[in-house]
C-alpha cells in the first residue's frame, strides 16, 4: 500500500483530501507546514507528498528545494490556490513533478496521483517500455525492432524524461536546469542540437516522436 504526506496548514483541507486518498487505498500521513512535513519524512515511508504552497515556518517552495537538494526524488504534487503563471512555473523549477490549483476536482488528483506512482516506479525500475521501444538507463541502451542502440548520456537522459511523461511539454531552460551544471556555459542551442540528434536517431520508430511546441519547447508523443 502506498503512504502520502498530506502537507496542509489548512485543517479542513488536510481532513478531505486524507480522506479521499484513505477511502481510494492509501495510507496517509499528515503535516501543517515544511518543518513538519521533513520530520515526517525523517521517521516514516512516503511514496508520494500533496503539498500546499502557502504556509507557516516553511512554505512549499523551501520545503520542495531542500528536499531536492537532499537528493530525494519522491513525487510532488502542489496542489494550491495560487494560481499564477509565475507561481506555476516556480513551482516546477524548485522541483515538483504536478501542479494543481484549489479547489481540486478529487478524480483528476486521484489520476495525478496515480500517473505521478507509476512514473515513480518507472524511475526505481530504470527501465522503460513504449510500445516495443524499451529503454535500459542502466547501460542507456534503446531497443528496438531486435536492435539495440546505445546513446550518448545526455541524449539517453533527455529521451527517458521525454517518454516518462508523454504529452508535457518540457522548456529549454528545465532540460538545461536538469542535465547540465548551473555552471556550465551551455546555450539553448546546445539543447536544440540534442534534441536534433534524437529526431534523426528515432524519426522512424513506431512508437513515438519528438514534437516541437512552438514558442515552449518540446514533447515526446505516443504513436498509437
Amino acid at each position: 500500500m502506498f503512504t502520502i504526506l498530506i502537507v496542509e496548514d489548512n485543517a479542513n483541507t488536510a481532513r478531505l483530501m486524507e480522506v479521499v486518498l484513505s477511502q481510494n487505498g492509501y495510507e496517509t500521513l499528515r503535516a501543517s507546514d515544511g518543518v513538519k512535513a521533513l520530520d515526517a519524512l525523517a521517521q516514516n515511508h512516503v511514496d508520494l507528498i500533496l503539498l500546499d504552497i502557502m504556509m507557516p515556518n516553511m512554505d512549499g517552495y523551501e520545503f520542495t528545494k531542500i528536499l531536492r537538494e537532499s537528493g530525494s526524488q519522491i513525487p510532488i504534487l502542489m496542489v494550491t490556490a495560487k494560481d499564477d503563471k509565475d507561481d506555476i512555473r516556480k513551482g516546477f523549477l524548485t522541483g515538483t513533478d504536478d501542479y494543481m490549483v484549489k479547489p481540486v476536482d478529487e478524480i483528476e488528483m486521484l489520476l495525478r496521483i496515480q500517473a505521478l506512482l507509476r512514473r515513480a516506479k518507472i524511475a526505481a525500475d530504470k527501465k522503460l517500455v513504449i510500445g516495443g521501444t524499451v529503454l535500459d538507463y542502466d547501460s542507456f541502451t534503446i531497443t528496438t525492432n531486435n536492435e539495440e542502440l546505445v546513446l550518448p548520456k545526455k541524449e539517453f537522459q533527455i529521451l527517458f524524461k521525454f517518454l516518462s511523461y508523454p504529452n508535457k511539454t518540457f522548456t529549454r531552460h528545465q532540460l538545461m536546469d536538469e542535465f547540465w551544471d548551473a555552471d556550465s556555459q551551455t546555450e539553448e542551442r546546445t539543447v536544440d542540437v540534442h534534441i536534433n540528434r534524437l529526431r534523426e536517431r528515432f524519426k522512424n520508430s513506431p512508437d513515438f516522436e519528438i514534437v516541437t511546441v512552438r514558442g515552449l519547447g518540446y514533447k515526446a508523443v505516443k504513436k498509437e
